[in-house]
């Protein structure tokens, strides 16, 4: 079984060598940046399993390195590290998406205890179609990694690149192909919460996702009233 691997995002080297060396002596394959812009760089290179970011850190701070994230990826944990206790701060850190904050200096075993339960925690509530990086539908191909939807049918495969929240759309809608995509659960996902302004902003994406998907007749996204949405494939549905 691999390790679980961190992406630790320290602008102390010295700090940072300790709590790596810290962290891989309890089995975990550590990734240590030593500013925001290092870190966003190595996020976008690799997988990791959790993110732990230091707020204070030049060229691009942890909140902002947090939300550069949180655009392309809205599971992946982030704990956030501070040598202050700003109950506002606490507040962002939580609005943005962190799972968990915690204060300088700290005791090493408590952060382990931390990422330990968090890591627990995401790996149960981990859905196996999360894995799947390449989707057929109907006539398309969808590689969400690349963010590129193919047409195929004709004589040209037709090619769109997709934003990157229209690629995490369509990769729900696709994961849950003829069943209800409830609204409720797209949002938290790819907004981070559910209210009135990002119910008005999904609806834009859909009405995209639409356009991009009318090149195939058999396939719709249907709303479902009071519950959110659901991609047919009339091909594979009974009337």
């Amino acid at each position: 079984m691999e390790n679980n691997r961190i992406l630790l995002v320290e602008d102390d080297q010295n700090f940072g060598d300790v709590l790596r060396s810290y962290l891989e002596m309890n089995d975990y394959d550590v990734t240590l940046a030593t500013d925001g812009m290092m870190g966003y760089q190595k996020f976008k290179e690799s997988e990791y399993d959790l993110c732990i970011f230091d707020v204070m850190m030049p060229k691009k701070d942890g909140f902002t390195l947090a939300k550069d994230v949180r655009e392309t990826d809205q599971d992946t944990p982030i704990i956030f590290l501070t040598a202050k206790n700003l109950k506002e701060d606490v507040v962002e850190g939580l609005r943005i998406g962190a799972d968990d904050y915690i204060s300088k200096p700290f005791n090493s075993e408590e952060l382990l205890l931390r990422v330990q339960n968090i890591l627990k925690r995401s790996q149960k509530e981990k859905d196996p179609r999360e894995d799947i990086k390449e989707f057929e539908i109907g006539d398309f191909h969808f590689n969400y990694p690349l963010r590129i939807l193919t047409y195929r049918k004709g004589d040209e495969p037709i090619k769109d690149k997709l934003s990157p929240k229209e690629a995490q759309l369509l990769r729900l809608f696709a994961m849950h192909k003829n069943d209800v995509l409830e609204r409720s659960v797209a949002l938290k996902k790819i907004w981070g919460e559910d209210n009135y302004f990002t119910a008005r902003s999904m609806d834009v994406f859909v009405t995209k996702l639409r356009k991009y998907l009318d090149k195939d007749d058999q396939l719709e996204i249907v709303n479902i009233h009071g519950n959110g949405f659901r991609l047919v494939d009339r091909r594979e549905v009974e009337d």
